[in-house]
């Protein structure tokens, strides 16, 4: 089976509220095009559900929690359409999450490459255990985090974006996305972080629910154009993924 089509998105709610939309995929839990418009749909569900009064969003079967783009569609792309529709899936995401009318928890097990840390970035209050590293490495590949970027730099400010964005081969830490406002906490242990993540989940499902949809609406304001700027910056990523500095780049990568 092509490894592209792989993997699953689950969506289920709790009695309390609390709705699980939980990714996986063989491959360290990248992302090709079928889960990321899969991701899309569910955050999109999320937001009409009326069970839900939260979201909780997280991934499993692997130490990662996410290792960004699918490398081996990406190695496929052979023409702007298809790099400009492959890397809007990342853009939809973003966008379903940035107007969906539910505040989004992020649970971040593990490590979070490329994509995967502008998935976290994109959640309303993320937590992550201590093994949660992140880097951007876009542009050891030949492009850069152009859809993602707005998403990250919102969270950390431009001086911590460039900083990850220019130093692809470099894992900043758990605490110091902590520090820089990417998390809100970094626990110890899984254990500590799914403790928390219970006893907080209950209390945001207590308060009140259109209190937290206006909260939502104004930590979000002003990224209005981002439907617009999103797709503006896939075209730049598709653009630069035809290149041979890319090709050869993620050629390398997959055989080393």
């Amino acid at each position: 089976m092509d490894i592209t089509q792989q993997g699953y998105v689950k969506y289920e709610v709790s009695p309390a509220g609390v709705a699980r939309i939980v990714f996986f995929h063989p491959n360290h839990n990248s992302l090709p095009s079928k889960l990321l418009q899969s991701l899309a749909d569910a955050f999109e569900r999320a937001s009409s559900d009326p069970a839900a009064r939260i979201v909780l969003l997280a991934s499993e079967g692997h130490k990662t929690f996410c290792a960004g783009a699918s490398f081996d569609e990406l190695s496929a792309i052979n023409d702007f359409e298809t790099g400009h529709r492959f890397f809007s899936g990342f853009g939809n995401v973003i966008n379903a999450m940035r107007t969906c009318s539910k505040i989004i928890l992020g649970r971040i097990n593990g490590k979070a490459v490329g994509g995967g840390v502008g998935l976290l970035a994109a959640t309303d209050y993320c937590l992550a255990s201590k093994y949660a590293s992140v880097r951007l490495s876009e542009l050891a590949v030949g492009f850069g985090p152009f859809v993602i970027g707005p998403a990250v730099e919102r969270k950390v400010g431009p001086a911590a974006f460039s900083q990850m964005a220019l130093n692809p081969d470099e894992w900043q830490t758990a605490e110091w996305a902590k520090a820089k406002g990417l998390f809100q906490e970094a626990f110890e242990s899984e254990e500590q972080l799914d403790a928390y993540i219970e006893h907080f989940s209950a209390k945001l499902c207590g308060y009140h629910t259109e209190a937290l949809a206006e909260l939502k609406s104004i930590f979000w304001k002003g990224t209005e154009h981002w439907d617009t700027l999103l797709s503006e910056r896939a075209a730049i990523s598709g653009r630069l993924a035809l290149s041979d500095f890319t090709k050869n780049a993620i050629k390398a990568f997959k055989s080393s």
